[in-house]
């Protein structure tokens, strides 16, 4: 299994959010291809700071579930010499807790979707048009499904669970 140094920030405390051993399991998921030792931060925000940051990068005043800021490559550097950082992925505490729960879905499952959804921003995938995004939602559901977390993109009930299908990448 690949090796994912992940840079846990805990800026919120809020019951939920998974131990940091789960948190990086769901990384290493979502980098498992990758080769070489990629790091990744993984910061756990508030609402106000998460509606700063989406308000400042996005233009949209309201905190959303997750955000990524993937690293930024220095010109003129070989590939082999790029440092392996990828970049950051922000999640908003509040926003997954009451999306989880207006879903019926168990939060540890929304949390590991958001962090595998993030971390393939940083890599790349992206959900701009319907094509990319039918690739970022399959990469999701595999990498999921290697987790034991059934697809969060079914419909409500086909699976037993309640609530409306999240798709965060309608919404990140």
């Amino acid at each position: 299994m690949t090796t994912v140094p992940v840079d846990i920030q805990r800026a919120v405390e809020l019951e939920g959010i998974p131990a940091d051993e789960a948190l990086e399991r769901f990384a290493r998921a979502a980098l498992e291809d990758v080769g070489g030792d990629p790091d990744v931060t993984l910061r756990i925000v508030d609402e106000a700071e998460g509606r700063a940051l989406n308000r400042r990068w996005r233009g949209k005043d309201s905190p959303t579930n997750v955000l990524s800021f993937p690293a930024a490559r220095v010109p003129g550097l070989p590939d082999e010499a790029a440092p392996a950082f990828l970049g950051d992925v922000v999640v908003c505490a509040p926003v997954v807790a009451a999306e989880a729960a207006r879903q019926g879905k168990a939060a540890e499952h929304h949390w590991a979707h958001l962090v595998i959804h993030g971390i393939l921003h940083l890599r790349g995938f992206d959900h701009t048009s319907e094509p990319m995004a039918s690739e970022m939602e399959s990469e999701e559901r595999a990498r999921l499904a290697g987790l034991g977390i059934s697809d969060p993109y079914a419909e409500p009930g086909r699976d037993g669970t309640a609530g409306e299908p999240s798709n965060p990448s309608r919404t990140s």
